[in-house]
């Protein structure tokens, strides 16, 4: 971990979705040494086409977290709109996002996925790298109370990530198929070389908590010398975790991986009502927490934000990574 004084930290940012692409947005203003590891279970949308029809990884978490990274120059915002531009139409390509399509073409072009990812982050101007967490699509399941609200006490298997995202019932468990899948070697050796590792905000049961049950993954987590920041979302998510309070979900990701440990746990400070039981919560995975103003304003018909405000967050960021770092200033 000593590094000398001046030199950027090494970060890692492991989700998927909005709230992945939120962290990277935040963490790109701070450091230039950035790696996103991206779960790979959607089924949704575009990407669930994608994958049904080619048999590939799905695309768009990994579309998204490299459009995070694209600058605020004129290159950067033109590539992140670019890419993210969806075609509407009546044919075939309604829906189909751009990134989505390049990132594909790449991988067959290349029979490479990391290999083409970096190649689209070179086009892009990306500030890191994008990595998926396995080079094989997964499906995610999960073992709901209630998913059929004219039963809800009765416990159900639910399949698909888009499923578990809407689900109406309580998520209770979830698990990959396959069960133990490999780990894409890159991603691994970034968690293990890294001064920091970040987890979270986003989507718990089917982005966050998918990264604890890739074994590989799992062990490089709980065996690298960097330290690890747990993001919370701003808000309960409709459906997945609707009326989890801030300490559930520590206590979820507990229950997935009891054997990881958090550094800190990083919250907004409006959405904290119980402060003492989340830093209980916080202390059973060894960690400490961290309140900070880090929602962006509302807006108009939302009473409560649930999206991160970039400026903020890279500012608690640098502040968590100078006061719990064992490290000097990296600027």
């Amino acid at each position: 971990m000593g590094r000398r004084s001046g030199v950027q930290p090494k970060v890692v940012a492991l989700g998927g979705g909005q709230g992945l692409s939120a962290s990277l947005a935040a963490l790109r203003r701070i450091t230039g040494d950035l790696t996103a590891v991206v779960t790979v279970a959607d089924d949704g949308g575009s990407s669930g086409r994608l994958r049904d029809e080619l048999g590939v990884l799905p695309p768009g978490d990994l579309r998204k977290a490299l459009a995070a990274l694209c600058g605020d120059d004129e290159w950067g915002r033109t590539w992140s709109e670019v890419i993210q531009h969806r075609f509407t139409s009546q044919g075939e390509l309604h829906g189909h996002a751009v990134g989505n399509l390049l990132i594909v073409a790449l991988w067959e072009q290349l029979d490479d996925h990391v290999a083409a990812l970096d190649l689209v982050g070179r086009l892009l101007g990306a500030h890191g790298r994008v990595l998926p967490m396995s080079a094989v699509p997964l499906e995610l399941e999960a073992t709901v109370r209630g998913h059929d609200p004219a039963r809800p006490t009765e416990v159900d298997t639910v399949r698909g990530q888009a499923t578990v995202a809407l689900t109406p019932g309580e998520v209770q468990e979830v698990r990959l198929d396959p069960p133990d899948p490999p780990a894409v070697p890159e991603a691994v050796a970034a968690v293990m070389d890294a001064d920091w590792v970040v987890l979270g905000p986003g989507s718990w049961f089917s982005s966050v908590m998918p990264h604890l049950l890739v074994p590989e993954l799992a062990d490089a987590l709980m065996g690298t010398k960097a330290r690890k920041v747990l993001t919370l979302n701003l808000a309960p998510q409709p459906g997945e975790t609707e009326g989890f309070s801030p300490q559930r979900h520590l206590e979820v990701l507990a229950g997935h991986a009891p054997k990881l440990s958090i550094d800190v746990v990083l919250a907004d400070e409006a959405a904290v009502h119980d402060r003492a039981s989340l830093r209980k919560a916080a202390e059973a995975l060894n960690g400490t927490v961290e309140l900070a103003p880090v929602a962006a304003c509302p807006r108009e018909g939302e009473a409560v934000s649930s999206r991160h405000e970039p400026e903020l967050l890279a500012a608690a960021y640098d502040r968590i990574f100078r006061m719990h770092g064992r490290i000097g200033p990296w600027r």
